[in-house]
């Protein structure tokens, strides 16, 4: 097999494995072992945190984000652990990162029905890049208790997300052809995924409609789509 059998090779791998860790929606485990309703059923209608503190509470919901945060996190590290230089160029963690995610958004285990992918994109950004983690963590997290619409905030970061992997790995002095583009490439269509799966919150920004930050659980049935 020729280098390039061995890279497509790695990289189909490396996709494969982090798209069927990322379909370990965490909403939907957690709703199965404590024995409550189908998160989908109710609220949104996603898997994922925020649903899940809207309709179960504060526990469910803490147990739902470690668990997609850490899949983010650990697609991450085993594919750089696994290959631990640049192939071809390309860094293989960004295709992990891309993986996990989609499978978050389209888990193959249920019905390709799963979350908005935002917990499991910020775990996949703290292993690609510490600082641009850092600089969303210290500039967003606050903003989420002056506005309390955690989807504004998700789609806010996701959008930040591609401009500061740019400008952070040109500071850093990488190779403009070998890192800063295709890791910028690759946090665009991480950027892409998670404002498709957006885009009926954004469809309810248009109308008004969009859901402040929860404060109480409730389970009310699934909401009807604009």
């Amino acid at each position: 097999m020729g280098e390039w059998g061995s890279f497509l090779l790695s990289a189909a791998c490396t996709a494969g494995l982090s798209y069927l860790l990322g379909s370990c929606n965490m909403a939907i485990i957690v709703s199965r072992l404590f024995r409550v309703p189908d998160i989908r059923e109710f609220g949104s209608g996603s898997a994922g945190m925020t649903n899940m503190l809207r309709t179960y509470g504060k526990k469910l919901a803490a147990i739902t984000f470690v668990g997609d945060f850490l899949k983010g996190s650990v697609a991450v590290f085993l594919a750089r652990m696994i290959f631990s230089d640049p192939v071809f160029g390309v860094d293989l963690g960004y295709i992990a990162g891309i993986f996990v995610v989609l499978g978050h958004i389209f888990p193959i285990y249920f019905g390709f029905h799963g979350g908005k992918g935002v917990a499991t994109a910020f775990g996949a950004m703290l292993f690609l890049n510490w600082m641009v983690f850092g600089t969303l963590l210290i500039g967003l997290v606050p903003i989420i208790f002056i506005i309390r619409i955690v989807s504004a905030i998700s789609l806010t970061g996701s959008a930040i997300y591609p401009v500061l992997t740019f400008l952070v790995l040109m500071l850093q002095g990488a190779d403009f052809l070998t890192a800063v583009l295709p890791d910028t490439v690759s946090a665009l269509i991480i950027m892409g995924l998670t404002f498709y799966a957006h885009r009926e919150n954004i469809a309810r920004f248009r109308h008004g409609k969009e859901n402040f930050f929860p404060v109480a659980p409730k389970t009310n049935k699934k909401e009807e789509k604009p």
